[in-house]
């Protein structure tokens, strides 16, 4: 078991015996996400994969939100969103505009990239930089941008 399940794991238990039942029912959902994921994935499953599963369900929970919001189910909105906060503590701290353009001017100059035909290379370059620390679609704005027009 990685760290990070073993971290939910304990937090886990730790919000069954306070009784914090909506804590406990995010953790233990997590939880199960992480081990199934561990379970499929055939080979290594280190922080990388956690991060990657961890980052996938914060993104579930903030999509089910806003989708809450739009038709006024603001109740369920705040929960979802309560969710993701709980996630979100288990996250590294999301890199800053400054720090991610840095990255996107490397990837960009590292890949040779000078059209918007090669923005896969240059998200590819990206992706394992930052590490679960940013949106995707926020990446691929900023790469979008720094990319001449065909």
């Amino acid at each position: 078991m990685s760290v990070i399940t073993e971290r939910v794991q304990a937090d886990m238990v730790q919000a069954m015996k306070a009784r914090n039942k909506e804590r406990a029912s995010v953790l233990r959902m997590l939880l199960s996400r992480l081990q199934l994921a561990e379970k499929e994935a055939k080979g290594e499953f280190g922080e990388e994969q956690e991060l990657n599963v961890l980052a996938a369900e914060k993104k579930k929970r903030l999509q089910a939100a806003a989708a809450f919001h739009d038709v006024s189910r603001d109740d369920r909105a705040a929960m979802e969103e309560a969710e993701a906060a709980i996630i979100d503590g288990y996250l590294p701290e999301a890199l800053g505009e400054d720090e991610l353009a840095r990255l996107v001017d490397e990837a960009v100059a590292e890949t040779g990239a000078s059209s918007p035909r090669d923005m896969g290379k240059v998200m590819s370059a990206l992706m394992p930089r930052v590490g679960g620390r940013a949106d995707g679609k926020v990446l691929s704005e900023m790469v979008r941008k720094k990319l001449p027009a065909g």
